[in-house]
Order: structure tokens, then C-alpha cells, then sequence
């Protein structure tokens, strides 16, 4: 008698683990310019092979090919380089000043730069934006001053969050940024939501937000898939595969049998694959994108393939579960080294003009923290009111919060008299 069939339990497994031969054959790639352009009212049917294939611009000899060209001018492109490399450069300072011990925790978007700037530039300034963590290209493009991003990261008497959030966790009602949340995916249906409303008021405003591929497996990715689709909200979805969720590969996501633009198809919304280290590639899909919100077609939902080059956060070893080198055998290369040649190519830009470009940006960043620390560290300098935690919460504070503030302050200004010091400061 043959055995009778046995139930199976798939695990994902990384292709590599930290020791094996860095292997990427499970990326599905295409050579720059292969892919259309289709009308922007397609129908979500009609364009599949985008949620399958790989919008490319930039070619391996570092030149602009294919349907998807933006036709950017040299100005624009260097305006790019200059945003995506401060973003780096401020990466750097922070995870150094991290290290250091003057603040507490840090992310850095390194390798991931162009997703946030192309697309930051991209958009209108009225548009909103529904961030993550690694957007802090976002911030650069809208021209929030870095001495407010160094604050918030100090929780110091600056800090536009006023203590209230993990470092990184920025917000810019002005800039309309809207609060990062450490709650993995919410960003979605809230942006969805945000365009919805955008819509009944008749505003030609679009939302934009952007998960990391792990935060796909979260529920508010589905919620805000459907509603978008429902609703025909106009808002771009953005899905940043960068291979790592954490420790954990992309496979643990859905990865593996399907690309993570396909499941747009399954909502009726058009997935789009695009190079996330192509910095052409990620503005002509996000303009594609912007205009058919506009013109009332609805949602759609990109996917960046690109790769998360350094750890996932300040707290993280990513030599325990990755090759040391795969960052460096990453096929689609590095976003701002890409740029940068591309624009030599063209005769507009030169090693030398680099070079000047990243010392003058370098010496910004070592002004803004200057500047930053004035404003308090985690161990000197001013601090923020203790009065903030009462405030922001009710519009008519309660009176049983009414004693225990006023409690607080007997407390801090009996302590002070002890020390000799000046009473706290009052709010």
C-alpha cells in the first residue's frame, strides 16, 4: 500500500546567511527601458506585467533610456543629488552621535535614499505624506531645517514632539507630514482616509505613505488597500522591499511566490515594480502615479526594490543573519553613486564638483548640530518642562490631573530649594 500523502509546513528560508555566497537569482529583473508606459486610466488589468516586471531608467552605461524617462533637467537632477546626499550625510552624523551616547536610538535610510527624495520631489508641496521610519529624505526635500530633526532625535526643549516619541518619530504640520507612528502599517489606511476626505472636499490634493515590505503582513495594509480601491481614493501606496524586515527575510512577508506590487491586482488597484535605486525610475512612476489620482483614476500601489544597506535600527546586528557583503553585490547598485554618474555622463556634474557638494554639506550638518545641542542632550543642557505631560491631552484638564501637577511642582520646587538651586520652570 503506498503512503498516504503527508501535510507540509513551508518555513522561508534567505537564499544566504551570514558565512554563505551571497546569491540575489531570486530577483526578478529587467534590463533598463524594457518596460511600458501605459496611459494613466489604464485599467489595473491591463497593466499586470508592471506588478511582475521592473520600471528601469537608468542603463548600465549611466544613461536615460525607455519610456519611463522623466526628461528631467540638469538643475532637477543635481537638486536630487544634493538632497539625496545630505540625507546620507545626516544618516551618518546621527548614527556617530548615536554611538556616542548623546541620543538614544537611531534608524538610517542608507541605500534607500532615492525612494523618499525622488518621490518627495515628485509630488506638490500640497500634497500629504504618510511616512515611516526611513523617510528622512522626505523632511530634506520640504526644507525642514535639520536643527528640528537633531531636536526631536535630543527629546530635548526643542523637540517638536515634546518628549512624547522615540527619536526618529518626526511629524511637520506645516510641511503637511503627517506623525510617524511605531505602530507598523497604520500610516495606510490613515493616508487613505486622508484622501478620501481630500476628495469630498474637491481639493486636488493627493496622499502619499510608504510601509516596508514586513509591515505588508500587518491587517492596516489590507484595510487600506480595500478602502482606496473601494473609494477610488487618490493616493499612491508604497510598499519599500528592501529585503529585511528586522532580522527577517522578505520571503517571511509573502515574498517568495509573488511580488508585493501583485497584490494590488487582487484589490483592483495597478501594482507597479520600479528600481528603488533608480532615482529617474522612482520620480516617473510616482508622477505616473500623482497624475492619475488627479484626473480621478485612483489609487496605486509601487513597489521599491531596493536594499536596506545598513542595520534596521541602532539596536541592530545585521551580521547575525546577512552576508557582510551583500549591500555590496547588490545588483541595482547605490542611488546616489548612480545619480552622480549619471549626471557625469551627461557632462553636468564631475568628481571634483562632488566632492566640493559633500564638504559644503558635511559643514551643514556639523553647523546644525552645533546649533541642536544648545537646546539640551540626553545628559546636559536645558531640559524639557516637566508641565508638558499635563498638557495637549484634554482641552479641560480634569481635576484630579489638576492636584497631581500641582503636587509635581511642590515636589520639583522642594527639591530645588534642597539643591539650591532655581525652581523648575513653569509652563
Amino acid at each position: 500500500m503506498a503512503p498516504r500523502p503527508r501535510t507540509r509546513l513551508h518555513v522561508p528560508h534567505p537564499p544566504a546567511r551570514p558565512g554563505d555566497q551571497t546569491d540575489f537569482g531570486y530577483l526578478k529583473l529587467q534590463p533598463a527601458g524594457a518596460a511600458p508606459r501605459p496611459e494613466v486610466n489604464a485599467t489595473p488589468q491591463s497593466i499586470q506585467h508592471l506588478a511582475n516586471g521592473l520600471v528601469r531608467v537608468l542603463g548600465d552605461d549611466h544613461r536615460a533610456v525607455g519610456p519611463w524617462d522623466p526628461h528631467l533637467d540638469p538643475d532637477v537632477l543635481q537638486v536630487g543629488l544634493r538632497h539625496m546626499l545630505l540625507t546620507r550625510l545626516f544618516d551618518d552624523r546621527m548614527q556617530r552621535t548615536q554611538r556616542q551616547g548623546r541620543i538614544s536610538f537611531y534608524m538610517r535610510s542608507l541605500g534607500e535614499e532615492a525612494v523618499s527624495v525622488a518621490q518627495a520631489m515628485a509630488l506638490q508641496p500640497g500634497d500629504m505624506l504618510f511616512p515611516s521610519y526611513r523617510n528622512q529624505g522626505l523632511y530634506v526635500v520640504r526644507g525642514r531645517p535639520l536643527v528640528d530633526l537633531m531636536c526631536q532625535l535630543l527629546s530635548n526643549t526643542r523637540d517638536m514632539c515634546k518628549g512624547r516619541q522615540l527619536p526618529v518619530m518626526y511629524h511637520w504640520r506645516d510641511g503637511n507630514i503627517f506623525s510617524i507612528s511605531g505602530n507598523l502599517a497604520t500610516q495606510f489606511p490613515q493616508a487613505v482616509g486622508w484622501a478620501m476626505a481630500a476628495a469630498i472636499k474637491g481639493e486636488d490634493r493627493v496622499a502619499a505613505t510608504w510601509i516596508g515590505e514586513g509591515s505588508s503582513a500587518e491587517g492596516d495594509f489590507h484595510s487600506g488597500m480595500l478602502f482606496a480601491e473601494v473609494y477610488q481614493a487618490p493616493v499612491i501606496l508604497n510598499v519599500v522591499n528592501n529585503q529585511w524586515a528586522i532580522s527577517t527575510f522578505q520571503g517571511f512577508a509573502g515574498g517568495e511566490k509573488a511580488t508585493f506590487a501583485a497584490r494590488g491586482i487582487g484589490y483592483g488597484v495597478p501594482g507597479i515594480r520600479v528600481d528603488g535605486n533608480d532615482f529617474l525610475a522612482v520620480y516617473a512612476v510616482t508622477q505616473w502615479a500623482a497624475e492619475r489620482a488627479r484626473k480621478g483614476a485612483g489609487p496605486t500601489l509601487i513597489e521599491h526594490v531596493t536594499y536596506r544597506a545598513a542595520a534596521h535600527s541602532t539596536s541592530d546586528d545585521p551580521s547575525r543573519y546577512r552576508p557582510k557583503d551583500e549591500y555590496e553585490r547588490w545588483p541595482l547598485g547605490d542611488p546616489v553613486e548612480r545619480l552622480k554618474s549619471h549626471l557625469i555622463a551627461l557632462g553636468e556634474w564631475s568628481e571634483e564638483r562632488h566632492a566640493k557638494l559633500a564638504k559644503e554639506l558635511e559643514e551643514h550638518v556639523t553647523a546644525s548640530w552645533k546649533e541642536a545641542v544648545k537646546y539640551g542632550t540626553l545628559t546636559e543642557g536645558p531640559k524639557l518642562d516637566p508641565d508638558l505631560m499635563f498638557e495637549d491631552v484634554f482641552k479641560d484638564v480634569p481635576e484630579h490631573l489638576k492636584r497631581q501637577r500641582a503636587q509635581l511642582r511642590a515636589e520639583l520646587d522642594a527639591t530645588a530649594a534642597a539643591a539650591g538651586t532655581k525652581p523648575a520652570e513653569r509652563g
